[in-house]
């Protein structure tokens, strides 16, 4: 099973940034897509962003000119530029990879914004 690593998050204030980082180190046959989750502690689980491997790319409403997410195009690897940062960003940010077969998330990592 396809075992993601994350890395990046942290406290920050509004306004500022964060760079959050996801890999699928070794074999991961499959992944087509990979992308970014984040749940509040109110609140389900939403889409942040995804990228797909043919180069689309997807952003939940709520980050849309803010967060950007790109791809290592050699490694299983994606990253999300955090911009703009405000504390309603404040979550837990779960990595997710996608393949035929299902689908795997990462063991979340938290962003704190601070007012």
């Amino acid at each position: 099973q396809v075992q993601l690593v994350e890395s990046g998050g942290g406290l920050v204030q509004a306004g500022g940034s964060l760079r959050l980082s996801c890999e699928a180190p070794g074999r991961s046959p499959g992944i087509y897509a990979m992308g970014w989750y984040r749940q509040g502690p109110e609140n389900q689980r939403e889409l942040v962003a995804i990228i797909h491997f043919s180069g689309n790319t997807n952003y939940g409403d709520s980050v849309k000119g803010r967060f950007t997410i790109s791809r290592e195009k050699v490694k299983n690897k994606i990253y999300l530029q955090m911009n703009s940062l405000k504390p309603e960003d404040t979550a837990v940010y779960y990595c997710k990879s996608v393949t035929p077969y299902g689908s795997t998330w990462g063991p979340g990592t938290q962003v704190t914004v601070s007012s």
